[in-house]
């Protein structure tokens, strides 16, 4: 709530006018509860950034009791925002259900109490937000022609990510009651999503303490009616695509230093072209020091496909293994 002291000679007019000049200066914040949903959810709409001309959306989901206690809460940042609590309003008009999961392993003692944030793609420019920039400059040049046919402009994942950590996560903090620490800090996505998620924890390792990459992306080609580009019987630039991954972890993901790393995938259409790409990086973390079941995990889901529908339904284990209550640890 808005509170005023006014001077004793302000006008009424002049009183409307400065109200109207904060709440334009201000980014639009509203709360919404839903009775057959947990917890409260608050969208956040024209953040201003110094790095994006065009912000996302944000929603912010606090946990059911969040209004009631004092404690203070780890914080999950999500990608494909709109995708996670609202049917109506996610791809395909089937959401995550994050909020229902995340409040069902709260009450069972299972994950540390967390905040979600969800932060919305930016539709056509989605691509661009989520590619990994240094990873797309160790592609080779033919690699970049042909995604740049798909994908106009030069991906911005760089500026994504300091508008994440400069500018929301400062927000979140000051607004809401989190442990900023490290370790309290998580990120997630699936698909593109998944790869910035895991670009994050790479960039900024004093900043997220782990990454949940669900169904990651590897071959960064978009899908055409009859799958991905195929060379033979593999995808397009396969090879080379998964040496600018390596190299690029190699460069700067280091030890694992407390973090951890959730990878997963189905074995339907499009993530049926994942296990390749994903054997060689759980290797690279492997040769990095990151030990499998205890720093980093990859599971296959037999049988699982590339949607909202199939993450929400295995979305459990990743939050179990990347927020284990202390009880759990």
């Amino acid at each position: 709530m808005l509170r005023f002291k006014l001077p004793p000679r302000l006008s009424s007019s002049r009183v409307w006018a400065l109200l109207l000049a904060v709440l334009v200066a201000a980014p639009l914040a509203c709360a919404l509860a839903h009775a057959d949903r947990p917890g409260t959810v608050v969208e956040i709409h024209g953040l201003k950034s110094r790095f994006l001309s065009t912000t996302p959306d944000v929603t912010v989901w606090l946990p059911p009791g969040y209004r009631k206690d004092d404690r203070r809460y780890a914080v999950l940042y999500m990608n494909d925002g709109q995708n996670l609590f609202d049917p109506a309003a996610a791809f395909g008009g089937h959401a995550w259900g994050v909020d229902k999961v995340v409040a069902r392993l709260m009450a069972a003692g299972t994950i540390h109490p967390t905040i979600v944030v969800g932060i919305a793609n930016l539709g056509a420019d989605r691509a661009g937000q989520y590619t990994p920039q240094a990873v797309y400059e160790r592609l080779p040049d033919p690699v970049k022609r042909h995604l740049k046919k798909d994908v106009p402009g030069h991906p911005f994942a760089d500026d994504y990510l300091r508008f994440l950590v400069q500018e929301l996560k400062p927000l979140i903090d000051r607004r809401y009651r989190t442990n900023p620490g490290r370790d309290s800090t998580f990120i997630m996505g699936s698909s593109m999503g998944a790869l910035i998620s895991l670009y994050a924890v790479a960039e900024y390792p004093d900043v997220f303490g782990g990454a949940g990459c669900m169904s990651p992306h590897w071959p960064l080609l978009l899908p055409t009616g009859a799958g991905l580009p195929m060379a033979g019987d593999h995808p397009m630039f396969e090879l080379e695509v998964s040496n600018a991954f390596t190299a690029y972890l190699r460069q700067r993901l280091g030890p694992p230093d407390n973090r951890r790393i959730w990878f997963d995938h189905g074995t339907k259409s499009l993530d049926a072209y994942y296990s390749p790409y994903q054997r060689r990086i759980n290797r690279e973390l492997t040769s990095l020091g990151w030990r499998r079941g205890i720093d980093f995990q990859s599971k296959v889901y037999a049988g699982a496909t590339h949607n909202e529908e199939s993450w929400g339904a295995r979305l459990a284990d990743p939050l179990t293994f990347l927020l284990p209550a202390k009880s759990a640890r």
